[in-house]
């Protein structure tokens, strides 16, 4: 369920550009959709009322949500106030670059990385198992980021839009099977795949 909010701002952020040129009347007052920057105030606003909501489901709000909610703000913001798409289509791209980064030192950075610190307790893994887990997660947050840049800066700020919402959904489908398959074999008696949290998502 919590995964699902957390994906609602997208499909907000994808819905309202769609209604480009759209007049809507609310109230009284007229307002003309403007394409990516209406799009962009909408996943703000959606992106703040997410994190209430997300606390009530779960009883409490990860770093790595707030984090995503305070790049969306930002690099929204700056679309908004420079009236340039470019910030928010960087967004991606800086965030899954710092996950990779995150992830990449957390290797070096104590006893445990970060998957082993969210999934030790429901998995029992060796040190070797659980940092070839990691270095894929790094992998994936690598490519996923280039991938962003790629579409945003080599096809039309419409492809750009859809492939944002629907690659957010593969990629996270896709890292969480290859992650389940590569612990499967250790999961702890009891454990089953469908129970592994794996949230960090692009």
């Amino acid at each position: 369920m919590k995964q699902i909010i957390e994906f609602i701002p997208i499909i907000l952020f994808f819905v309202v550009y769609q209604m480009d040129g759209q007049q809507l009347d609310v109230l009284g007052i007229s307002y003309t959709i403007d394409g990516i920057f209406t799009a962009t105030g909408v996943l703000i606003g959606a992106t703040l009322l997410q994190l209430p909501l997300v606390w009530l489901i779960s009883g409490e709000l990860e770093k790595r949500l707030l984090w995503t909610s305070a790049a969306v703000i930002v690099f929204g913001g700056a679309t908004l106030l420079l009236r340039n798409e470019l910030f928010i289509q960087w967004k991606p791209s800086i965030i899954n670059w710092g996950m990779a980064i995150a992830f990449a030192a957390s290797q070096f950075i104590g006893e445990r990385n970060l998957l082993e610190r969210v999934m030790g307790s429901q998995l029992s893994l060796p040190a070797a198992s659980w940092a070839r887990v990691c270095w894929v997660w790094v992998a994936h947050f690598c490519v996923v980021g280039a991938l962003n840049l790629f579409v945003a800066y080599q096809f039309e700020e419409s492809t750009w839009v859809s492939y944002k919402l629907y690659s957010s959904i593969g990629f996270t489908l896709f890292i969480m099977v290859i992650t389940v398959l590569m612990i499967s074999p250790s999961l702890k008696k009891g454990t089953h795949p469908g129970s592994v949290d794996t949230e960090f998502h692009p």
